[in-house]
C-alpha cells in the first residue's frame, strides 16, 4: 500500500536513508491527472531513489483553489496508487507542506515550473531543489477552462 500515515513514512524514510536510499519529494492537487503530472512524476523519480508524493487533502485544496477539487481525495489517492514511480503517498491538511517536508527531511524537493527555487516551501529542509519545466498546453485549470468552453457549446 503506497498511502500512509506521517508517523509510519518519517520511520520508512529514516531506514532508507540509513541504506544510503535518495529520497525524493513532491507535492501537489494532482487534481485531474494529465501528461504533465506524469512528466513531473517520472522526472522527480529519476532523482533519487524512492519519490512520495504529498497529495493535498480536499480541504487544503478548498483553501488556496476555488471550486477544487474536481476530484475528491479517495479518488486522486487511487489514481496516483496506480503509477509505478509513485513509492508513498501522504496526505496534508495545511496550504503547505512545510510541516510534512520538516519531518520527512527528503534529501530531495521537486517542483514544477510555476516555482522559483527561492520560493519553494521547505527548501531549507533537504539537500537540494529540482524545477521541472512544464509540458506547454498541459495543466488542470486549463483543462477546466476547456471543458467549461466546450460545455457551453452544447
Amino acid at each position: 500500500m503506497k498511502l500512509r500515515e506521517i508517523r509510519e513514512l518519517k520511520a520508512i524514510v529514516e531506514s532508507l536513508k540509513k541504506k544510503g536510499k535518495k529520497i525524493v519529494f513532491t507535492n501537489g492537487c494532482f487534481d485531474i491527472l494529465h501528461p504533465g503530472h506524469i512528466y513531473l512524476l517520472k522526472t522527480a523519480k529519476s532523482y533519487g531513489d524512492v519519490l512520495i508524493v504529498g497529495l493535498n487533502s480536499d480541504s487544503s485544496i478548498s483553501k488556496i483553489k476555488p471550486n477544487r477539487p474536481i476530484l475528491p481525495q479517495s479518488a486522486r489517492i487511487e489514481v496516483l496508487s496506480s503509477i509505478a514511480m509513485v513509492d508513498y503517498i501522504v496526505v496534508f491538511d495545511d496550504e503547505t507542506p512545510l510541516d510534512l517536508i520538516k519531518e520527512i527531511g527528503p534529501n530531495i524537493l521537486v517542483k514544477g515550473g510555476d516555482w522559483k527555487e527561492d520560493e519553494v516551501v521547505g527548501r531549507d529542509f533537504a539537500d537540494c531543489v529540482k524545477i521541472i519545466d512544464y509540458i506547454p498546453g498541459w495543466s488542470t485549470s486549463g483543462i477546466i477552462e476547456k471543458i467549461k468552453k466546450e460545455a457551453d457549446l452544447f
